[in-house]
């Protein structure tokens, strides 16, 4: 379970995090199960990373959904202390991922973490 400090509530925020990964601070990668979009910026510098997901009714029922949701949340928070501080993360699951083994998924995970990060910050340096 990730706690409070680590989430992403709001819409606005879950906005300023697909729109920032598009920008400088930001970028964003997929894969066949899942995308991956990150975002920093001034206003959080210092603060702890946050993470965000988006489970359309497109992955499935509802149980299905929750249950995507439950090991996204579980594979994530067994992450966060490898992002760094004033980092959003937000994890757009694609119709794909219900039914992939959780090993599978989070070896992807890693991956597009890996990508993203090394992205963001490279474009913070220019």
């Amino acid at each position: 379970m990730l706690p409070a400090r680590h989430r992403l509530r709001s819409s606005s925020d879950f906005a300023l995090v697909f729109r920032g990964a598009r920008g400088a601070g930001g970028s964003r990668s997929g894969s066949r199960f899942i995308v991956v979009h990150i975002n920093s910026t001034d206003a959080r510098a210092g603060q702890p990373p946050r993470v965000g997901l988006v489970v359309s009714k497109a992955v499935g029922n509802a149980v299905v959904r929750n249950r995507t949701k439950r090991v996204l949340r579980a594979l994530m928070s067994s992450r966060i202390d490898r992002l760094p501080q004033g980092v959003d993360v937000v994890i757009h699951a694609k119709t794909d991922l219900p039914g992939t083994p959780t090993s599978i998924l989070g070896q992807d995970l890693d991956r597009l973490l890996t990508t993203v990060l090394r992205r963001a910050a490279s474009q913070e340096g220019r």
